[in-house]
């Protein structure tokens, strides 16, 4: 069992930054990915970045790309979000997840049901 805490949401007017945090305890046996998902009002939560663990390897959305930093603390397994150039539609809630188990199908830590334990979120609002 894994618990997954996000920290650093905030209120931040556009064109400002925020690093968002995601703390984890508890044991897995295997950690094959992690990500950091949104969900807006309204919308269906997205993909916002992953990190694949083995490797470092990093896949970011459109929408973010060129903005926004993922990385990881492999010792202490902690999950980052560095989040530059915000707009207001950065707004939404954002979730890490931890991706413990492979799919049966391949870019499955690219997707929302690849994964096995989510942190309950934290509010990032982004002004005009």
């Amino acid at each position: 069992q894994v618990q997954l805490v996000e920290s650093g949401g905030g209120l931040v007017q556009a064109g400002g930054s925020l690093r968002l945090s995601c703390a984890s305890s508890g044991h897995a046996y295997a950690r094959y990915a992690m990500g950091w998902f949104r969900q807006a009002p309204g919308k269906e939560r997205e993909i916002v970045a992953v990190i694949t663990v083995s490797d470092g390897s990093t896949y970011y959305a459109d929408s973010v790309r060129g903005r926004f930093t993922i990385s990881r603390d492999n010792a202490e397994g902690t999950l980052y979000l560095q989040m530059n150039s915000l707009k207001p539609d950065d707004t939404a809630v954002y979730h890490c997840a931890l991706q413990t188990r492979k799919r049966g199908y391949t870019g499955s830590q690219y997707h929302t049901d690849g994964y096995d334990y989510w942190g309950q979120g934290t509010q990032v609002t982004v002004s005009s």
